[in-house]
């Protein structure tokens, strides 16, 4: 019978990172999009808050899938953003012990991910979390609100906050009206 045991540090260390991308969305007041996470929200609190993020898929650019994934959760459509800038290096985190082997099946270690900032030139009326990409991909969020980009690093899970304060320095000039 097989052993049910955390893999050995080592081991951890040898998995590699799932290439992400991360969006902040910056509205015309400078401030950004934050979605409630639906199926974290009673376990995370006040802290299930967090900005768009995703897998790239193979062969694609990080850009091209922060403009998809910005749509298959938030309905906010490529024409409707506009790039601001790109964070100038990668970020990563490990996945914590107590998620370890849940997502992704144990092939990743945690996640790397490149950051985008885009401004949000279309109404407030098109983002549509319930019903993401036309309806066409399952709902990530069941809220969602404009925050202050400073707020983030507060608001998000405790294991990903290293990484928001990377975004967060990162983009700072950029959150204020515009």
């Amino acid at each position: 019978m097989a052993s049910l045991h955390r893999p050995s540090e080592a081991a951890l260390a040898q998995l590699p990172y799932r290439p992400c991308v991360g969006i902040a969305l910056f509205n015309r007041d400078g401030l950004v999009f934050a979605g409630h996470r639906r199926h974290e929200s009673a376990d995370l609190g006040a802290h299930a808050w967090q900005m768009p993020q995703g897998g790239i898929d193979e062969g694609e650019a990080p850009r091209d899938a922060a403009l998809r994934e910005l749509y298959e959760e938030t309905n906010v459509a490529p024409a409707s953003v506009r790039l601001l800038a790109e964070a100038p290096g990668w970020y990563s985190y490990d996945l914590p012990t107590f998620a370890e082997g849940k997502p992704w099946k144990g092939r990743y270690r945690g996640q790397t991910q490149k950051w985008f900032a885009f401004a949000f030139e279309g109404d407030d009326r098109e983002i549509d979390i319930l019903r993401p990409g036309g309806g066409a991909h399952k709902a990530e969020f069941d809220g969602w609100r404009w925050e202050p980009l400073a707020n983030l690093a507060e608001l998000v899970i405790p294991f990903k906050r290293p990484v928001y304060e990377q975004v967060i320095a990162a983009f700072a000039h950029l959150a204020r009206p515009a």
